[in-house]
């Protein structure tokens, strides 16, 4: 008998079995598919070498700014640029088969069904059937593509992000419809092949889960790059029946029609928990996810669950964090629950966003007395060094505490300066301890600096 099943072998799995490996228990994980799952495989990281690819192009492109010539026609290549981000993920998901070995943890390849709170069925490729046994299971199941009911995802006119991923060719248009973080980064990159984007929220704000100031600045950034930016659009049906799909997009100035090759749905993931045994065992579920405690632990003893399969933000790092939190406490370690209030959100785009705490929106809604820090990169010397002059740093800060309600950066490489903002968050610092923290010079981080001393009216370069 094992001590800890872990099902599925995505961020918050592979990172649930390994920490249970390093604290002593005999862990196993059941995957269907690649080790990493989605993240590592056909999401976080694979698509991150696509948009380099299109950064790199956008560099080569624009060489006269930098100061050299290349002679002759620069042209994306999509074939290599596929074929890099597909050697990418492969090798992420090669390392995790390392790490699992270095750590002892086994690896069971099949679909895992809960027979009991410590037995787990699991079905190989092959159709063999073998039963492992644990004293504790962790559903790690993950979500996979939303899929709009008059739009079906069929995988040739409406794709997912997956086909997105890997095209043999490229449409001449595109829709995108919702313009979270996957539908805007696939946007983006898009666009930047030579693509004709549409990009269409239902919302009335692109990235609609930022603040309202970074999604107007995204969006004068998409629009300058010649993406179509349709908001408070509503999508009334896809007419796939011909040679192209024509989009039925009621907006404020009425109903409008879209022709395009090929349309992306982007609105959102459904969890995988069907046919794992939740519902034979008893488990609770709450309008599609999973319910569970402030330690993972869902209704039934010995049964627990992290990731996308969970009503918390569905993002790797999220995964990733419950994992040990949930791991640690099985192993009966004093830990405290996450903070929810204080995790990073990134979107790859260029400019990239990067945030965390509350939109200026939501300070408002709350009553609480604020002020705002800005600084925009204009005035940033590293930012004109580096041509990326677009976005700024944002600091909503509480008037009476001086402490950090939320934090709001759209430019370049903003989602590497993110994590000391959330540090400090998590720390309890003040504006005024930021500022007067010396940082680097020249940096795209000096705008936290400047920004934190904007609100108290020390700004130095502006």
């Amino acid at each position: 008998m094992y001590d800890l099943i872990v099902i599925g072998s995505g961020p918050g799995g592979y990172v649930a079995a390994i920490r249970a490996s390093q604290l002593g228990l005999n862990t196993v994980v059941i995957e269907k598919s690649e080790l990493g799952g989605v993240c590592l495989n056909w999401g976080c990281i694979p698509t991150k070498a696509l948009l380099k690819s299109v950064q790199a192009l956008h560099y080569a492109q624009n060489h006269n700014d930098y100061g050299f010539d290349i002679v002759g026609e620069i042209k994306p290549d999509l074939n290599k640029i596929v074929e890099r981000s597909r050697n990418v993920a492969n090798g992420m998901s090669r390392g995790i088969d390392f790490l699992f070995k270095k750590n002892k943890v086994s690896v069971l390849n099949g679909t895992g069904k809960i027979l009991s709170p410590n037995k787990v069925e699991v079905i190989s490729n092959d159709g063999s059937v073998t039963v492992v046994e644990a004293k504790n299971i962790i559903i790690a199941t993950g979500a996979r593509a939303n899929s709009l009911p008059f739009a079906p995802i069929d995988g040739n006119k409406i794709i997912s992000y997956r086909q997105a991923m890997v095209p043999e060719t490229l449409p001449k248009s595109l829709a995108v419809i919702g313009s979270g973080a996957i539908g805007s980064e696939f946007a983006y990159f898009y666009r930047s092949l030579g693509v004709e984007v549409f990009l269409i929220e239902y919302l009335s704000n692109i990235v609609p889960l930022e603040d309202d100031e970074v999604s107007a600045q995204l969006s004068r950034s998409f629009r300058k790059m010649g993406i179509k930016v349709l908001t408070s659009a509503q999508v009334k049906g896809v007419d796939v029946s011909g040679e192209m799909c024509v989009i039925t997009v009621e907006t404020k100035k009425g109903e409008e029609k879209i022709e395009v090759e090929r349309v992306l749905s982007a609105v959102g993931v459904v969890a995988n928990i069907e046919n794992i045994g939740l519902e034979e065992n008893g488990v609770i579920t709450e309008r599609g996810k999973i319910k569970v405690d402030s330690y993972y632990a869902t209704n039934v003893k010995g049964i627990y669950a992290i990731g996308d399969v969970l009503a918390t933000p569905a993002l790797a790092h999220i995964a990733s964090a419950e994992a040990i939190c949930c791991v640690e406490k099985i192993a009966g370690i004093d830990v405290k629950p996450l903070d929810y209030t204080n995790f990073p959100g990134c979107t790859y785009t260029s400019p990239e966003i990067a945030s965390t705490g509350l939109t200026e929106r939501a300070v408002k809604e709350s009553g609480i007395a604020y002020k705002i820090g800005k600084f925009p990169f204009t005035a940033s010397g590293k930012a004109s060094a580096a041509g990326e002059r677009d976005g700024f740093v944002k600091l909503i800060i509480d008037s009476g505490s001086d402490k950090i309600l939320g934090a709001h950066l759209i430019g370049a490489n903003v989602t590497e300066m993110l994590s000391g903002i959330v540090v400090a968050r998590g720390l309890g610092a003040t504006a005024k301890d930021i500022m007067h923290s010396i940082h680097p010079h020249p940096t795209m981080s000096e705008a936290i600096m400047e920004a934190a001393a904007a609100a108290h009216d020390e700004v130095i370069h502006i």
